[in-house]
This record gives structure tokens, C-alpha cells and sequence, in this order.
């Protein structure tokens, strides 16, 4: 945060570089708004996410009949841009050919339509992301080292999600408060909760996190704290032999619920029971069907049941 912050008092490009879900394009929109620029346009373009003969008029914009289809003047995401911020988000995915053409706007700060026959200046800052190691890519002769060089002024690394724990706690407030806006108080997670979010690998990130948090609010039904049973920390996997319904994806993720619970208390069915909200006669008889089913049943040290 400290050195997004110092970078934003200029204009020098930035290269973010991390794991997806790690929350770049979140830190590309704080370096803006940290930036003189910060009242000034901020243009996202995921240059992975358009097709490879789109890309260029996407980011240069076109002339009035350059090619088929070309009915009117279209601006592109850099005169967009013009004065504030362009985001270049998974610059990696740049076709070959149109890293030569953003090198040279990068360089002489002008660009040209397609189909034009002048170039137009433009004052952008640009704030590039990657997943990808750019620098392998360079050696793979798979992205030019010269584009490298002028993108990789300023580097942050965001870091993994695994490896800042310590922020847990503030991201799940931060991520509560946006998916359920306006409400006070924000539901709570009981410690059982926190300690399997600490527990947690977070492959997907901060995006897994959020998105972990939306099931367990939905699971929860709004009411009551969140806890263990509700963060469904694996993705659901149905038999492949079995067709996709509601009732089967239902009923599968019942019955995760119920297991993970009954591990966390240790195959007790007394505790699991309570914790689950229901009677200990329940709970036995769909231990019963899983157990005839062949699946697994978490069981309690010595006697205890």
C-alpha cells in the first residue's frame, strides 16, 4: 500500500503482478484515486476477455468505414483515457502484433486510429496486470522485452491471500459490508469459522474468500452468526454418473454440511447435532443412509456418540 501510494504522485507506469483473485485491479483503482489524476477517467480494458482482430480498435478506436461494419467514429480505451488512468488489465494476453503498436504509443504518447491518417496525442497513466511471469514469457520470446522494460518501471507483487492472513479479518468485514449493504450489524463469524478461514489455502484469493462469504450468507439465511459448517471451502462435485438437479446438488451439499460439522466435532453426535439445529435422531438416521450409501462417517474417540 505504501508504494502504490508513493507511485501515485507521478506518472510512472505501474506493473502489478499476482495470483488472480489477489485484488489487482482493486490496487490499480487506489493508485488512481491516490493520483492527481484521481478526479479524471479511470478505463479498465482485460485484454484477455476480447477477440484478437477487435483488440486493436478496442484500444485505438476506429475511423468512419476503416473496415466492415465500421458504421460511425468509435474512440478507443486510450483517448477514453485521455488525462486519467488506463487499466491493461492481463496484459499478457496481448496479441504479438498489437505490443508493438502499444510500445510505440507508450513511447510517443500519440495514437492512431484505424483507418486514420493522423495521430492524436494523448496523456494517459497506465497500470498494467499479470498473473503470468512476463520475464519467463520474454525468454519463451512470447512478449517482447522491449514492452516489458516500459511496462516494468514501477512493480508491486500483490501477494497471495495465504500469505497475508493477518488481513483476514478486515477482508471479511470489508467483503460483509458489500454484500449486504446498509445492514447493521453485520453478521459474525463464531471463532469456529475464523480459525477454518486461517486454516484455508485461498487458491482463488480474495475472490474465493467473497465468493465464500456469499454461500455462507445464503446458507445462514441472513439470520444468526456464520459458522464452520457454512464455509463450503471445496467446490461441490457431483457423481459423474449423475444428471445435475436441484434436488441431488441440494441434498449433496446437506450432507457436506453435516460431515465437515461432525468432524469439527470430532464424530460427536451430541455436539454435531446442536450445532446443526437438529435432533440427534435425525442426524443418526442420515448418518445411517450415508454410512449404506458407502460414504465415510467421521466417528467419536472411545464411546462418545
Amino acid at each position: 500500500m505504501h508504494l502504490a501510494r508513493e507511485v501515485a504522485k507521478g506518472g510512472t507506469s505501474v506493473l502489478l503482478t499476482g495470483e488472480t483473485g489477489t485484488g489487482k485491479e482493486v490496487l490499480a483503482r487506489y493508485v488512481h484515486a491516490c493520483s492527481p489524476r484521481a478526479k479524471r477517467p479511470f478505463v479498465a480494458l482485460n485484454c484477455g476477455a476480447l477477440p484478437a482482430q477487435l483488440v486493436e480498435s478496442e484500444l485505438f478506436g476506429h475511423e468512419r468505414g476503416a473496415f466492415s461494419g465500421a458504421i460511425e467514429r468509435r474512440v478507443g480505451y486510450f483517448e477514453a483515457a485521455h488525462t486519467g488512468t488506463l487499466l491493461l488489465d492481463e496484459v499478457s494476453e496481448l496479441p504479438q502484433a498489437l505490443q508493438t503498436r502499444l510500445l510505440r504509443v507508450l513511447q510517443e504518447r500519440q495514437i492512431q486510429r484505424v483507418g486514420a491518417s493522423r495521430p492524436i496525442d494523448v496523456d494517459v497513466r497506465v497500470v498494467a496486470t499479470t498473473n503470468r511471469d512476463l520475464r519467463a514469457m520474454v525468454e519463451a520470446g512470447e512478449f517482447r522485452k522491449d514492452l516489458f522494460y516500459r511496462l516494468n518501471v514501477f512493480p508491486i507483487e500483490v501477494p497471495p491471500l495465504r500469505a497475508r492472513k493477518d488481513d483476514l479479518d478486515d477482508l471479511v468485514a470489508t467483503l460483509l459490508g458489500r454484500l449486504r449493504p446498509g445492514q447493521d450489524p453485520l453478521p459474525d463469524l463464531t471463532l469456529a469459522a475464523r480459525e477454518r478461514l486461517r486454516r484455508h489455502d485461498f487458491p482463488g484469493n480474495v475472490r474465493e474468500l467473497a465468493n465464500l462469504l456469499e454461500r455462507a450468507l445464503i446458507l445462514t439465511g441472513g439470520d444468526g452468526p456464520i459458522d464452520a459448517a457454512h464455509l463450503l471451502l471445496e467446490p461441490l462435485a457431483a457423481p459423474e454418473d449423475a444428471a445435475p438437479h436441484a434436488g441431488a446438488t441440494l441434498e449433496h451439499l446437506e450432507r457436506r454440511q453435516i460431515l465437515r460439522v461432525l468432524s469439527d466435532c470430532g464424530g460427536n453426535r451430541t455436539h454435531a447435532s446442536r450445532r446443526l439445529g437438529i435432533s440427534l435422531r435425525t442426524l443418526r438416521n442420515k448418518l445411517r443412509d450415508y454410512r449404506h450409501h458407502g460414504v465415510p462417517i467421521p466417528e467419536a474417540a472411545g464411546s462418545a456418540r
